[in-house]
């Protein structure tokens, strides 16, 4: 294990996670921060020459589209169902009294 974390890098991520732990919980958080910090450094010996840096797993192309009517809006289907029309709009009865 490379990489060695002292006591008060725990209690500064212990007080920045907002976390309360035993002395045994500290030793055990020491070990797994080492033994993630060997893992970074065992993934920089990776050769990523030539690999280009990606922001989602899949492509993404032209997410930003513009926006196209397909299918109208169907407002004259959803007017045939109202009980009671005037123009474009349902008619609806009063529902404050004043």
């Amino acid at each position: 294990m490379a990489n060695i974390i002292s006591d008060e890098t725990i209690e500064y991520v212990g007080i920045l996670a907002k976390l309360e732990l035993d002395s045994e919980e500290k030793e055990q958080a020491k070990k797994d921060m080492g033994r993630m910090l060997d893992y970074i450094d065992k993934l920089n010996e990776l050769d990523t020459d030539g690999v280009e840096p990606m922001s989602h797993v899949f492509p993404v192309n032209n997410v930003f589209r513009e926006d196209e009517v397909c299918n109208g809006d169907g407002r004259e289907v959803t007017l045939a169902n109202a009980p009671e029309r005037k123009e474009d709009s349902f008619v609806v009865p009063k529902t404050i009294v004043g």
